[in-house]
């Protein structure tokens, strides 16, 4: 019997687990398998619609008594670099662009290791191995890119970034880097730069991830020109950052079959050959 992947993707949500930007609180989230032909155009729309690619898997919170995470791109023609941002990069001219296929090295895995221990021992990818990292870097259905950056004086990897290349955009999956140089900036530098490759690529968007008020580990994010973050079923110009409320969330907290049913799915039938 020949079974084939149903064109319409399923969608799940986990169990509630304790939040890992906001004490107290719990996060839900609702995931759909990334898979087949159609991938990377499934990736596409829903990364529009608020979701984040982990591996295989497509997510986008859906929390049942919080709704503070939203996510968040950069405009790309309305970003102009503050002066702080400005001296950033002139901290870091000695750092050199590499990007390669997704495929995971020991040069990384120990980089990412440094990186867990001093930033997020506690975190819930401290017990990660070289297995699952490999994965985490390696497993993707997608247009996917490793972009490292090394020192030009010694050539010592520095900052990596998995980086997904979507329709309109990059999207920034993860990023570690060397934490005992803090005065570089290394974060921010890595988003300065994306700016610049989506820039020279004609790619009109830089997608960050989840922008969470009151949480100081995603206070960084609000600091880029041209943020916009995803409220309400649409895309809107960050304003002041004080001015959110935790409880406000760009995804309806109505129940899932509702929250599917308002899920934008694009077409996903085979192409004709």
């Amino acid at each position: 019997m020949r079974h084939t992947l149903p064109l319409a993707p399923q969608f799940y949500v986990t169990a509630p687990q304790p939040c890992p930007y906001l004490d107290g609180r719990l996060e839900r989230k609702l995931f759909t398998a990334l898979q087949g032909e159609s991938a990377e155009t499934l990736n596409d729309s829903l990364s529009k619609q608020g979701f984040r690619r982990s591996q295989n898997v497509l997510y986008r919170p859906s929390c049942t008594d919080c709704a503070a995470c939203m996510s968040a791109r950069i405009s790309v023609k309305d970003f102009a670099p503050s002066k702080s941002q400005k001296r950033t990069l002139k901290r870091n001219d000695h750092l050199e662009r590499r990007a390669t296929s997704p495929w995971a090295t020991d040069e990384q895995f120990d980089l990412f290791r440094t990186y867990l221990e001093s930033r997020h021992a506690e975190g819930g990818m401290a017990d990660m191995d070289v297995f699952e990292f490999a994965a985490m870097i390696e497993e993707t259905p997608i247009r996917s890119r490793v972009v490292e950056y090394t020192d030009r004086r010694d050539n010592a990897l520095t900052a990596v970034c998995l980086t997904d290349v979507l329709d309109d955009g990059l999207s920034m999956v993860y990023s570690f880097y060397q934490p005992h140089l803090p005065r570089q900036s290394l974060g921010t530098y890595m988003i300065l730069d994306h700016i610049e490759i989506a820039r020279e690529a004609g790619l009109p968007y830089v997608y960050l991830g989840y922008w969470v008020p009151g949480s100081p580990k995603m206070g960084y994010k609000a600091k880029f020109a041209g943020l916009e973050v995803y409220r309400l079923g649409r895309w809107t110009r960050m304003q002041d950052p004080e001015a959110y409320d935790l409880d406000e969330h760009p995804i309806s907290t109505d129940p899932i079959a509702e929250q599917v049913a308002n899920i934008s799915l694009p077409d996903l039938s085979p192409k004709a050959r």
